[in-house]
C-alpha cells in the first residue's frame, strides 16, 4: 500500500493569534512564518488581511519571502475582503485565498438572518470572486460540524463547480465526536459528485478535547489536509495541535499516511512559539510538554530503565526534546535512585542503595521532588556515616 500525503495547513499566525494576549507584530509573524516553512508546513495561513493595516502588511511581507510553502490569506464572503486578500498575496509564489461562510442553521438564521438558498449563492459568489486573483481557492463551510449533511454536500458540490480547489469542513465549535466527524467526511466523499476535483480539509476546534481525534478520523475517511496550530493555540480551547496529528500519523504507519514535517523540529518550534506568543505550554501537553518524557512512578521508572519502549512510544530525540527524565519523588523506587546516583558519579552497591533509600524517602516525603543537591547531601552524609562506622 502506497502512503498518501496529508497536507499540513498551519494557522498559528491567524487562528492561533486570536488567543487573548498572543497578538504578534509584523516582524514576529515573518520570523515565525520562515520557521514554519523550515519545519515543513505545506500551507501557512498568514493572516486576515482586511482586518487591519498591520495584518495586511504581515501577509504581504510573508508572501514576498516564502519560497516553498503556499501562503494563504483569510477572508469572509465579502468582495472587499477578497480583493484585499488578493492584493496582500500579489507577490506570493503560491498564493491561496481562504474564503467562505457559515452553513449551519445556527449561523444561517441567527448570524445572517438568511436562508439556505441565499447562503448557497453567496458561497458560490465568494469563490468566483477569489478565482479572479488565484487558481488556488479554499472554501470554508463555517460550523460544518453542526450543518445538515445533505445541505453541506450541496454547498460543497456548488463551490467546487465554481472553482474551489480545497474545501474546508470546520468543526468550528468542537462539537463533533470522532465517529460523527469521520462520517461527515465520508458522506461528502460518497455524495458530492465532483469531490475528486478538490482536497477535503479538516479544521477542528478543541472545545471538548477532541480536535486531534476528529482530525485523524477525518483523514481516515478521506480528508487530505489538516488545519492546525503549534501547541494547539486558537480560539477558546484551541485548535488541532500540529505536533499531535503529525506524530499520530508518524506512529501509526498502518494508517498509510505521511506528512512533510521535520519531527525533530517540533519541540524547538513549540518553545519558539510559546516564547514569542507569551503563552506557556502546559506541562502534560502531548509531545512538547515539559513532562512528556518524564517518569516519576517507581513501577514506570523500573520498566523504563530496563527498556525505554515499555513506557515511551516516541523517543525524545525523535521530536527534538532534550532527553527522558527520571524524576525522584516519594513514589520512586530503588532502581531510579540508583540510576540518578550513578548519573552523579556514585557507584553504589545494592546494599548501599537499600540504606540510602530509607533516607531518601524521608526527604521525599517532605518535598514534591528530590533534586540533585538533595542527592549530593545524602551521598555526603552516607560517606561520613560509613567512615565513622
Amino acid at each position: 500500500m502506497s502512503e498518501k500525503k496529508i497536507y499540513i495547513f498551519d494557522t498559528t499566525l491567524r487562528d492561533g493569534e486570536q488567543v487573548p494576549g498572543c497578538k504578534l507584530n509584523s516582524t514576529e509573524k515573518l520570523n515565525l512564518a520562515l520557521k514554519l516553512e523550515s519545519l515543513g508546513v505545506d500551507i501557512i495561513e498568514a493572516g486576515f488581511p482586511v482586518s487591519s493595516p498591520g495584518d495586511f502588511e504581515s501577509v504581504s511581507r510573508i508572501a514576498a519571502v516564502i519560497k516553498d510553502a503556499t501562503v494563504c490569506g483569510l477572508s469572509r464572503a465579502v468582495q472587499k475582503d477578497i480583493e484585499v486578500a488578493g492584493a496582500a498575496l500579489r507577490h506570493a509564489r503560491r498564493p491561496r485565498i481562504h474564503t467562505g461562510i457559515g452553513t449551519s442553521d445556527f449561523h444561517i438564521k441567527s448570524k445572517f438572518n438568511s436562508n439556505r438558498e441565499d447562503i448557497l449563492q453567496r458561497a458560490v459568489q465568494c469563490v468566483q470572486w477569489a478565482r479572479n486573483f488565484t487558481d488556488d481557492v479554499e472554501f470554508y463551510a463555517e460550523d460544518a460540524g453542526r450543518t445538515d449533511n445533505e445541505y453541506l454536500a450541496r454547498v460543497i458540490e456548488a463551490v467546487i463547480a465554481a472553482g474551489a480547489t480545497t474545501v474546508n469542513i470546520p468543526d468550528t465549535t468542537g462539537y463533533c465526536l470522532p465517529h460523527q466527524y469521520g462520517e461527515k467526511i465520508a458522506f461528502l466523499v460518497n455524495n458530492v459528485a465532483n469531490i475528486d476535483k478538490a482536497v477535503i480539509s479538516c479544521h477542528c476546534h478543541n472545545d471538548l478535547g477532541l480536535a486531534t481525534a476528529n482530525s485523524i478520523s477525518g483523514v481516515i475517511n478521506g480528508a487530505r489536509q489538516i488545519e492546525c496550530t503549534i501547541n494547539g493555540l486558537g480560539e477558546r480551547a484551541g485548535n488541532t495541535s500540529l505536533e499531535e496529528v503529525v506524530m499520530v500519523i508518524k506512529q501509526h504507519k498502518d494508517l498509510g499516511f505521511y506528512t512533510s514535517i521535520n519531527a525533530k523540529e517540533l519541540n524547538p518550534m513549540s518553545r519558539e512559539v510559546s516564547e514569542i506568543m507569551r503563552m506557556p505550554v502546559q506541562p502534560n501537553k502531548a509531545i512538547v510538554g515539559a513532562n512528556a518524557f518524564s517518569h516519576s512512578s517507581g513501577i514506570h521508572q523500573d520498566g523504563f530503565l530496563k527498556d525505554a519502549s515499555t513506557y515511551e512510544i516516541i523517543s525524545p530525540d525523535e521530536v527534538g526534546a532534550e532527553c527522558s527524565k527520571i524524576v525522584l519523588t516519594a513514589r520512586s523506587g530503588r532502581s531510579a535512585l540508583a540510576f540518578r546516583f550513578q548519573k552523579l558519579g556514585y557507584d553504589y552497591t545494592r546494599n548501599d542503595i537499600d540504606v540510602l533509600y530509607e533516607r531518601f524517602l524521608e526527604v521525599a516525603d517532605s518535598k514534591k521532588e528530590v533534586l540533585e543537591e538533595d542527592l549530593q547531601q545524602l551521598a555526603k552524609q552516607y560517606t561520613t556515616d560509613t567512615v565513622l562506622s
